[in-house]
This record gives structure tokens, sequence and C-alpha cells, in this order.
């Protein structure tokens, strides 16, 4: 179910602060967050946020098409090996 209009976007509030003092500092750094939860607002593109994942923080450069999305979105938690019993036989099976 959809969040409420009337309540608007979730947004963690030292998101906004972080985000304010980067624009502010105009430097091109990587800000670390852990709130995959939050919703990316207007005020963020441009910048790049490193977005925590269960291990490490990804990259995550916001655009304007990312607008409206949470931040989990872009930073997956499990990395698909392929399937257990899959392999790709090497060239060396002989013919009978």
């Amino acid at each position: 179910m959809a969040r409420s209009v009337w309540k608007g976007p979730f947004i963690d509030g030292y998101l906004l602060k972080k985000a304010a003092a980067a624009h502010q500092s105009n430097r091109n750094t990587v800000i670390a967050i852990w709130s995959r939860r939050s919703t990316i607002l207007p005020q963020f593109v441009g910048l790049t946020f490193g977005v925590y994942n269960g291990k490490k923080h990804i990259p995550v450069a916001v655009t304007e098409e990312m607008i409206g999305h949470k931040f989990g979105e872009f930073a997956p938690t499990r990395e698909f090996k392929g399937h257990a019993g899959n392999e790709k036989k090497s060239g060396t099976a002989t013919k009978k």
C-alpha cells in the first residue's frame, strides 16, 4: 500500500542536512547514508550518495529520473551468481 498523499514523502531528517551541507561546500564527495527507505527529492539531484546495502556503501549518482523512488532501489542487497547445477561445460567433451 502506498503512503498517504497528505503525509508527503518519507525522508530521514539527517539526509536533508547532509545534502544542504554538500550543496554549500560545492565538493563532489560521496555522502554515506544508511536510510534505504528514504525517498529521493529534487534537492538531491546532482549529488552522489553511498547507500549501504548491508555490506558496503554503493555509490548512487542521483539524476532527475530518480525523483520519487527510494534509495534502496539503486543498491541491491543480493548478488546473483547463477544457478547451482548450471555450470557451463568446457570445450573438452569427447565425441562417442
